[in-house]
């Protein structure tokens, strides 16, 4: 974010943080954003690889009661199979206009745009940015992404960039120092187990 002008698409840290804050929705592509957009076959199976540390993440964004949506052009069953585990009630895959089906989510959720954040990392996802308060891009998001988003990660798709998003929505909430503190309680030499 460092030298980007304030403007709706580059907002100034206070309204990125209150973006941050305000978020009860966050929407993932996820070639590219939760995986590294890379394409494998085995035989007729689609193979995707996915950051377990993203997943960590969304499970801590869900258990703090943001609604979690997943919106792709693509589709597969690893892909399922991962939001499954994840407990990610909204998967829309091929997906062909993004814009529109976040927008009949968020009727049907009754959630506002000035309360939805959305990140991805290629073209189709710019559209994400009409019906969102904030675009996030993934480190090694197109450049036309980046250009436009409001906050980009120093992590790649697939390799931690939704845990960063993770954590600055948990720490926007005030709710990243806690996590920290329960965590090291957990851990303390004597700690009950």
């Amino acid at each position: 974010m460092s030298g980007l002008a304030s403007s709706p698409r580059h907002p100034a840290a206070g309204a990125l943080e209150r973006a941050l804050a305000e978020a009860r929705l966050l929407v993932l592509d996820v070639d590219g954003t939760l995986t590294d957009g890379r394409v494998a076959y085995l035989g007729d199976e689609e193979l995707c690889t996915f950051d377990v540390h993203d997943g960590q993440g969304l499970v801590w964004l869900r258990e703090a009661g943001l609604e979690l949506a997943w919106i792709s052009g693509r589709g597969s069953r690893a892909v399922e199979r991962r939001a499954r585990e994840l407990g990610v009630r909204e998967l829309h895959l091929r997906v062909g206009d993004k814009a529109r089906v976040l927008a009949e989510l968020q009727t049907r959720l009754d959630l506002a745009p000035a309360h939805t954040v959305a990140m991805g990392d290629d073209l189709a996802d710019v559209a994400l940015l009409a019906r969102a308060a904030l675009l996030v891009a993934p480190a090694n998001a197109r450049p036309e992404v980046r250009a436009r988003a409001g906050l980009v990660t120093s992590a790649a798709g697939g390799a931690g960039a939704v845990r960063e998003l993770a954590e600055r929505l948990l720490a926007a909430r005030g709710l990243w120092q806690a996590r920290l503190e329960r965590l090291a309680r957990r851990e303390a030499p004597g700690a009950a187990e």
